[in-house]
């Protein structure tokens, strides 16, 4: 007998994880449920540690903070290094949730963080999920919308290594398009392939350091507040 057919035949496999998934997923319906009686749209904030994301945050909360009352988690495994800057850069509400060294939020850490903030009056909260391709995309945190920030160091086949997380995502900001020039990052081919996990998933370039494109993220969070209220 083959030693992979003795395997099978001899080894009880109990997949553990669907569970663990179906009893998140109740508890995210439950959540999102919730924040709409409240009047409340979480966006889900998802990428890669180093891809700009606390950067892209701010300069997006800032062109929005006069359009609708905003609200910041900042989930890492320590420290509070990025809600401090959020603090500080905007003047908006932000906490930091600290996630014991998990490499992802589910929907009862959420819940735990969106019972330390004040939410009265607040239109919008953004999860900045701990960083990471893998993990956060696999959990549903109870958020309206995912989106997702891919920089261009990280290279363009990104969503051909990463299909989940591609796959989750409303929008996709691609960032640092500034140093295109110096990395061999094919924009069209990264919409390509981003097209391949979600045909629907919108793609915006953008740089975070000087602003470009930033505006055209903002209008699309807006806008997706605006129609949800609707």
């Amino acid at each position: 007998m083959d030693v992979n057919d003795y395997n099978m035949n001899q080894i009880k496999v109990i997949e553990i994880k669907k569970s663990v998934f179906a009893e998140n997923e109740k508890d995210a319906d439950a959540l999102r449920s919730e924040l709409k009686g409240k009047g409340v749209f979480l966006l889900n904030l998802m990428s890669a540690p180093g891809s700009g994301k606390t950067t892209t945050l701010i300069k997006t909360i800032n062109l929005l903070k006069d359009k609708l009352r905003i609200a910041v988690m900042e989930a890492d495994i320590d420290s509070d290094v990025d809600a401090v800057k959020i603090k500080e850069a905007t003047g908006i509400q932000s906490i930091q949730l600290h996630t014991g060294g998990m490499c992802h939020l589910d929907a009862e850490m959420t819940r735990q963080g969106l019972d330390g903030l004040d939410l009265d009056g607040i239109d919008l909260v953004i999860l900045e999920n701990v960083g990471n391709l893998v993990c956060p995309a696999e959990f549903d945190t109870g958020s309206v919308c995912n989106a997702m920030i891919l920089s261009v160091p990280e290279g363009h086949d990104k969503p051909l290594k990463y299909p989940l997380m591609f796959s989750v995502c409303d929008t996709v900001v691609i960032n640092k398009i500034d140093v295109m020039p110096y990395f061999d990052f094919d924009l069209e081919k990264c919409t390509e392939y981003i097209h391949m996990r979600n045909p629907e998933a919108r793609v915006i370039p953008v740089c975070a350091k000087t602003g470009e494109g930033v505006e055209n993220f903002a209008q699309w969070i807006y806008e997706q507040v605006l129609n949800w209220k609707n």
